[in-house]
Formats: structure tokens, C-alpha cells, sequence
């Protein structure tokens, strides 16, 4: 039987503000969208959070045994500077800076966000479809708003009228916006622009003889509007209506409103049946951004080339930093939390190695199944890997404890903790195994024969001999762990 048959998974859609049991459209498979990066520049950490969240979920749904079509997009198109509809365009910017064409700013900023997201272990989505690959589906959707009396044409670009809309559907649904507030707070156009009222987006803009990326169309040479990729590329792949729409806070609105209502005056429903926002990351308590310096790479957590951290971290480190809070919280990273992490992933990935070592008794002292429900439970609760991995710490202590003999499992229990724990670790949260190079290898040799040197000192009571190695060893961060299965050591 199916894993999603036997559990309960409720998400917080932020559309109703409530948790609401997880029931796919299809039982079985899930469709899954997540607005991906707009590939101008490199791919920051906040990004880096938001997209490993629903990693975390994409796994979790897999886990499950639900078939999921993940779907992620690159924008390399029509998203405006300022997120507005005047200006230019992020990626234009950039080329023109750099005196390249737009597609080499494309691949370069592509190629570093694959690069990224590979090296901090992320599952590849099912599809990864670009706005430029869809220009056509973008044409057709426009056509259909016209037609629909929905959008309108001015001066060769195309426009969503929000006042019309909102006769017959509620624009500001997901935001919780009222158009009437809206509209007041919004100064009056003085005839500088096209749109009929403020609030209006583009659909479609005529490209001004300077904007190097444009395309014909039957209103003009020129761009799709940013919101419009989203609607078309999630429609094609995951049909008119799905289950999961997922992206970062800052793109509830005007992003995924303008989602809602297009899909709308399209098809007459609702696209979405569960909309899921990520919260952001704060460095030091502050918000990231590059103009105030606030800022840090990803790439520079791995190679401690950063002014903020003492060190550098490994990927799998920064992960489990990450999965300490939940997904719709905000997460602030600083050097004494990522500090934090590392003793704490340093300590599971202890205990998963001695795991390997514990053989099975005749009888369990230990509830594996209770606890293993409690694994679920936790991710149940809207993804929440914070209570998951308190659970996981349960299961150290429960190694620990099988480790000094103080308690027992089964040959059938020990196999079911085993696969369980092994299971939430690497394939759900996605963690792995630090990679040991030759000089790690040569560190633990040394370790080691001191080790025997302690005991042998210990067998010939001399203790003074033995405490010397303890503490010398503890002054170069090397601690010692004496257990009924010899002694162990673990570098702080």
C-alpha cells in the first residue's frame, strides 16, 4: 500500500490562511509549480532557501509514493526592473552593462544556479521550462483575455484590466487587497500612461527601438509581461487546474494575484488548489541585500570567502542549518547559528555511523514504532522539519543508548528503525555523509593509535599518562568518548 494512503498530510494554503488536509486531484500524482529564479545575476541565498524548501517537500512527496510532476521555471525574459510595468528589463540591464548579448547573461546566470543547487544536493524538478521557449503559449493566453473583454490594446501593448475583472471575480484573493483600497491609495495617471487604471498589468509590452529582446506579435514587436510566463508555463505542463503553487513571500503580490486572475478570466476557476509561500532569510538580523553589503553567496558559505562567517561550511551543514526552521518562518543566519548546526549535524551523522555497528537482540525495549510515527506526524504538520528533526535526536539518543547496551532491539525492530531514520535523514531532508579526503583518513589513524596508547597507559594503571592524552587531545578540539564498545572520538 501506497505510504499517502496511511498518512494525513495537511499544508497551510495561504489562499484560505488555514491548514487543509492534502487531497490531490488525481489520487496519487501531484503537480507541483514553483516560481524559479530570474537568471540576471547569481542565484543568492534567500533564493537558495526558498527553493530548498520545496525540495524538502518535493522529497517528502516522494517519500509518500505520490507520482509528482514538479515543475520549476527559469525566467530569462520580461521581468521589469522594479517588478513594475515601466522600466527595464533585468536582464537587458545586465547585458547592456556587460556589453554581452541577453542569452550569454542568460546561460552564465543558468549554468551558476544549476551549479549552486546541485552542490547543496537538490533533486533536478521534472521539467524546467523557460519563458522564452513559451512565447507562443503566452500569445495564445493574451488572445484569449481580448476575447474574454478582459484585456485590452493601447499603443501596441496589451494590458489586464483589473477594474473589469474584479466585476465578476474578487482581485486581491490571495493578498487578502481590497481593488477599492487599492485604487485610492494609488496616485492618478495624468495621461503618462497607457493602462486604463493604476492597478492594471501588462500582458504583453511594445518593445521601445532600443530593447534588444522582443518578438513579433499581433500588437506590436515586443514582450511578454512577467506575470503571464508563470500562467502559461504552469497550464501547459500541470493542466488548467492543479494541486501546489509555491514561491517565496515577496511574490504573493502582485505575482501570484496576477496568476489568480489570469488563469481566471481564461478558464472561469480557479488554477490553484494549495498555495504555499516560503518565508526569507535575514543575515545577522537584518535583511540580505547587495546594496547595503548585507549580503553572502552561497558559493562563499563553501569556501569561507565571505566577511560574515569564521569558516567556511559544508553544504550538507548549511542544509540542516536551514531545516531547523520552518519553512514559512524567518530564518536569520549568522555565524554563531550555522556554528550551532554544524555540532548538531556533526552529532547525527555520529550516531548514523554507529547505527551500522549495533546488532539485534532477542527482544525491544524501545517503542521504533511509535516514534516512527512521530517521524510522520511531524512532516504531516505542513512540512515541519524542525519537529522532524527532534524526532531524529530522539532516535540519536535511541542509538546511544543501544550502543552502552541499555537498550535492545529486535532483528525486525532494529531493521525498521534503520530504514526509517536513514530514510527522513538522506532521502527526505536530503542530507549526506561528509566526504572524508586523505588527510581526514590520516587524522583518524593518528587519533585512533593514540587511542590504543590511552588504553594500553589505562591497562597499566598509568592514569596520569592516559589523562595527559585525554586533555591534550580535548586542547585540539579532539573529544573522547569512552562506551562499552571501546572508545570513540569526535573533532568540535
Amino acid at each position: 500500500m501506497s505510504l499517502h494512503k496511511t498518512q494525513t498530510l495537511k499544508i497551510y494554503n495561504s489562499l484560505s490562511g488555514e491548514k487543509e488536509t492534502f487531497t490531490p486531484i488525481n489520487e496519487g500524482n501531484v503537480g507541483m509549480y514553483v516560481c524559479g529564479p530570474t537568471v540576471y545575476s547569481n542565484v543568492h541565498l534567500g533564493n537558495v532557501r526558498t527553493f530548498m524548501s520545496f525540495d524538502v517537500i518535493f522529497r517528502y512527496l516522494l517519500h509518500l509514493d505520490y507520482k509528482v510532476r514538479y515543475v520549476r521555471n527559469i525566467t530569462d525574459v520580461g521581468h521589469i526592473v522594479d517588478d513594475v510595468d515601466e522600466g527595464e528589463d533585468k536582464i537587458a540591464k545586465k547585458a547592456r552593462l556587460e556589453q554581452l548579448e541577453p542569452m550569454e547573461v542568460v546561460q552564465r546566470y543558468t549554468v551558476d544556479f544549476h551549479d549552486i543547487l546541485n552542490a547543496f544536493n537538490f533533486l533536478p524538478p521534472s521539467i524546467e521550462p523557460t519563458a522564452t521557449g513559451h512565447i507562443i503559449e503566452q500569445i495564445e493566453i493574451i488572445k484569449t483575455i481580448i476575447d474574454k473583454g478582459i484585456g485590452y490594446v493601447a499603443n501596441g501593448s496589451v494590458y489586464f484590466d483589473v477594474v473589469k475583472f474584479n466585476e465578476t471575480n474578487h482581485y486581491g484573493i490571495l493578498s487578502g487587497r481590497n481593488i477599492e483600497d487599492m485604487l485610492a491609495n494609488t496616485r492618478d495617471l495624468d495621461g503618462q500612461s497607457d493602462k486604463k487604471n493604476p492597478q492594471d498589468f501588462a500582458l504583453w509590452k511594445k518593445a521601445e527601438p532600443q530593447h534588444i529582446m522582443r518578438w513579433p506579435s499581433p500588437w506590436s514587436d515586443g514582450f511578454p509581461g512577467w506575470h503571464l510566463e508563470c500562467t502559461a508555463m504552469s497550464t501547459k505542463y500541470l493542466g488548467n487546474h492543479f494541486d501546489i503553487h509555491g514561491g517565496g513571500m515577496d511574490l504573493k503580490f502582485p505575482h501570484h494575484e496576477c496568476e489568480i486572475a489570469q488563469n481566471e478570466a481564461c478558464t472561469g476557476h480557479t488554477p490553484v488548489n494549495y498555495w504555499m509561500h516560503a518565508n526569507m532569510l535575514t543575515l545577522n538580523g537584518k535583511k540580505m541585500a547587495k546594496s547595503t553589503g548585507n549580503n553572502i553567496l552561497p558559493g562563499e558559505i563553501l569556501t569561507g570567502d565571505n566577511a560574515f562567517l569564521s569558516k567556511a561550511f559544508s553544504a550538507s551543514v548549511t542544509r540542516f542549518f536551514m531545516m531547523q526552521a520552518h519553512y514559512r518562518s524567518i530564518l536569520d543566519f549568522s555565524d554563531e547559528a550555522i556554528i550551532a548546526a554544524e555540532k548538531g549535524y556533526k552529532r547525527l551523522m555520529e550516531a548514523m555511523e554507529s547505527l551500522k555497528g549495533i546488532s539485534a537482540s532477542t527482544n525491544s525495549s524501545l517503542d521504533i514504532a511509535g516514534w516512527k510515527q512521530l517521524c510522520y506526524d511531524a512532516m504531516n504538520d505542513d512540512f515541519n522539519t524542525p519537529i522532524l528533526i527532534a524526532q531524529l535526536f530522539e532516535g540519536v539518543r535511541f542509538i546511544n543508548l543501544l550502543k552502552d547496551g541499555k537498550e535492545t532491539l529486535n532483528a525486525a525492530d532494529l531493521k525498521l528503525f534503520t530504514i526509517t531514520i536513514q530514510a527522513f535523514v538522506f532521502d527526505v531532508l536530503g542530507l549526506e555523509e561528509e566526504k572524508t579526503n586523505g588527510n581526514t583518513d590520516k587524522l583518524e589513524g593518528v587519533v585512533n593509535m593514540l587511542i590504543g596508547m590511552r588504553k594500553q597507559a589505562r591497562d597499566n594503571k598509568d592514569f596520569a599518562l592516559s589523562d595527559q592524552i585525554r586533555d591534550q587531545l580535548i586542547e585540539l578540539g579532539i573529544q573522547l568518548k569512552d562506551g562499552k564498545e571501546g572508545t570513540t572520538f569526535s573533532i568540535n
